[in-house]
């Protein structure tokens, strides 16, 4: 008997997954965002189209894992001395917001005729936006870690710990005759406070400290295997003991461990769950519309639309504006609410349990909702447009940006320069030498810190994860003259070359690599040069051998960028280094480059080139000097010679060794060195 529940199991996921990959990859082609694919997969495989239908309570149960492991990833990039900067306008413009299409939407009901509660828990409905369907619009956009994605991630939190309240206290409300239980609005208020604060002392210690100890052995297994026992051991201890949703406790536990440093390994790892099963959260909430009542109820399901994606757009950038934050922070918190998601459900289906709402009501609720998580994607994108289209209307931009303009659009500020992508030990070493020189950078990282102190130093940036988004898009690669990608992570790397290769065909790209089959990858995947830091060091000491054992420097400088083209094939194997290696063989037969050290006490130090006529008088030619790190080619004849300059010399046998009796004096010529 359980062989065949686990094979239901089974077969759900397969199918969910790959009617999603199908329906995503169609969509995509479209020029339509993913998550479309994911919802109408949902609509395929649910309960109200022929075919197969997927068990809706397995489907849910897996999305559910998709929230927590999304709000995990979240909380790793978010935290809470960032949601302290946002505190003004997360708390009061989001219960502004709340209460404003709370009102609008009381107002739609009663126009419709429904129950003065039945309009009451549809105004809460159309006030909560879906939380993770903001996250992955702009985690596809790279607004997340910005100072807007700041703020409007924090708006969404503070909507979480209100619908918790609301939650609560809805019971109170079926019974109309009643009065508001204010003890258990108290102790929902108290237990959420309680879960922070347990969180904040005791967890901020306890769950960093045992995933560095982990770490410490060496296991990648048991390491995944704590990040995945944190993200759901937290999130259901969170709802379990302190009446906290999975969404919100999952985001506290990704806060605190963003204290650990190794808060970017645990992202990293634990991305692909996040991907997986936030992908199912889509296919579930498609799952629940039923296309005939859609059909029969077109005109309520528009006009409800309407006002959840038009209404609730003008809404929450209208309470954006009386706050400091520049107008296109009011434009992104604005386009990322314009939706009812999770917890719009959580309230609609409370609703209909209390007997708050009928089953016509509850279904039109549910074509809303989806109709306007497909629509969001569309709002998201129309913030650039939009906020091009207000600037040109100065009147009404200089007051709508009365707080400060935030920064100017990368595709209008920036022009034949250089992406450099990565901003750690080598990025930031590139891009201080390109300010040396003068010439115009663009810097992309994803760690909200480097992006925030390169911002105030008046540095062109753009905030994001060049692998996991569509951010190359804002980079203006197809004006940019180099792409530069120093990411130390090798799939990253190359996820950053096939899209930028798509983007900009004939931009130049150097990137690097950890691994010599990564070199060959990347290079295939259309970068011009790929440099190994293990590889490049060898190729430096052979480069300096073969300097030393006197091979013309043109000609090893050569030879050393055909390795790097040839993917750094040392072994000799391509007809290229075949070539080149007779080449250098057949110039040092030509030209009989012999270098000599000139010893510290050497008769030579301190004299001219020219009171020393070393042509004259050994038939030898100085072509070259190298003193320290700096070759001198074809010296002067004023040139000074200095204790420890290696001295480049043509000719044959005899004429050296006559060079060599100069050096050391002729009691001493037995000790000349090469």
């Amino acid at each position: 008997m359980n062989s065949i529940h686990n094979l239901g199991l089974l077969d759900n996921i397969a199918v969910a997954l790959g009617i999603a990959f199908v329906g995503g990859l169609l969509v995509q082609r479209l020029g339509l965002p993913t998550i479309v694919g994911y919802l109408l997969a949902g609509v395929a495989i649910g309960p109200f189209t022929p075919g197969w239908a997927a068990d809706p309570e397995t489907i849910n149960a897996l999305a559910e894992l998709g929230i927590i492991f999304l709000m995990f990833g979240v909380g790793l990039h978010f935290s809470f001395a960032d949601l302290w900067k946002v505190r003004d306008v997360a708390i009061i413009g989001t219960l502004g917001q709340m209460v404003t299409m709370l009102a609008l939407g009381y107002a739609l009901s009663h126009y419709w005729g429904w129950k003065p509660m039945s309009g009451m828990v549809l105004g809460l409905v159309l006030s909560i936006a879906s939380t993770i369907v903001m996250l992955r619009g702009f985690m596809d956009r790279g607004w997340l870690n910005t100072q807007d994605g700041q703020v409007a991630v924090g708006w969404r939190v503070m909507e979480d710990i209100a619908t918790v309240l609301i939650i609560m206290v809805l019971p109170n409300l079926a019974d109309q005759g009643g009065p508001v239980d204010w003890r258990t609005l108290g102790l929902a208020l108290s237990s959420a406070l309680g879960f922070l604060m347990v969180m904040l002392f005791a967890g901020k210690r306890i769950i960093p400290w045992l995933l560095l100890r982990v770490a410490h052995t060496r296991s990648r297994e048991l390491f995944i295997l704590a990040i995945l026992a944190t993200s759901l051991g937290v999130a259901l201890g969170a709802a379990k003991l302190f009446g906290v949703s999975l969404a919100l406790g999952a985001f506290v536990a990704g806060a605190v461990v963003s204290e650990s440093p190794l808060s970017h390994r645990i992202a990293s790892d634990l991305l692909p769950f996040r991907e997986a099963f936030s992908v199912l959260f889509f296919v579930s909430v498609g799952m629940l519309l039923d296309p005939v009542f859609l059909l029969a109820n077109v005109w309520p399901v528009l006009v409800l639309t309407a006002l959840v994606v038009f209404g609730k757009f003008i809404v929450a950038g209208a309470w954006v504006l009386p706050f400091p934050r520049p107008a296109h922070t009011a434009l992104v918190v604005a386009a990322g609410s314009c939706q009812i998601g999770e917890f719009s459900f959580i309230l609609d289906q409370a609703g209909l349990n209390l007997g708050l709402l009928n089953h016509d009501q509850h279904a039109l609720i549910l074509a809303t909702a989806l109709l306007s998580i497909v629509i969001n994607p569309l709002m998201l994108r129309s913030v650039d447009p939009l906020g091009k289209a207000l600037r040109r209307v100065k009147p009404l931009w200089r007051w709508l940006d009365r707080h400060g303009s935030s920064q100017t659009p990368v595709e209008e500020s920036v022009a034949g320069h250089v992406v450099v992508v990565g901003y750690g030990r080598v990025g930031s070493h590139i891009v201080d030498v390109m300010g040396e020189l003068g010439i115009p950078y663009l810097v992309i990282d994803y760690r909200i810190s480097r992006i925030e102190r390169l911002s105030k130093q008046g540095v062109p940036t753009l905030l994001g994860d060049t692998a996991n988004s569509d951010i190359l898009t804002h980079a203006a690669l197809h004006r940019a003259r180099l792409l530069v990608i120093t990411l130390p992570e090798e799939a990253a790397t190359e996820l950053t070359v096939a899209a930028a290769r798509d983007i900009a065909p004939n931009l130049p790209i150097i990137a690097r690599a950890a691994t010599r089959a990564g070199v060959k990858r990347l290079s295939e995947l259309g970068a011009q040069l790929v440099i190994h830091p293990e590889l490049e060091g060898g190729l430096q000491v052979l480069r300096h051998t073969l300097l030393q054992l006197g091979f013309p420097l043109h000609e090893v400088r050569r030879y050393a960028d055909t390795v790097r083209h040839e993917n750094y094939n040392a072994l000799v194997k391509s007809q290229g280094e075949h070539e080149l290696l007779r080449d250098l063989l057949d110039a040092s037969e030509l030209i009989d480059i012999n270098w000599r050290k000139v010893p510290e006490d050497s008769p030579m130090v301190g004299k001219t080139l020219g009171e020393m006529a070393l042509r004259t008088r050994t038939g030898a030619t100085l072509v070259a000097i190298k003193r320290e790190s700096r070759l001198i080619v074809n010296p002067g004849t004023d040139t000074v010679f200095q204790p420890k300059d290696r001295i480049g010399l043509l000719g044959n046998a005899e004429q050296l060794e006559t060079v060599g009796r100069l050096l050391v004096g002729a009691n001493a010529a037995h000790e000349v060195s090469a």
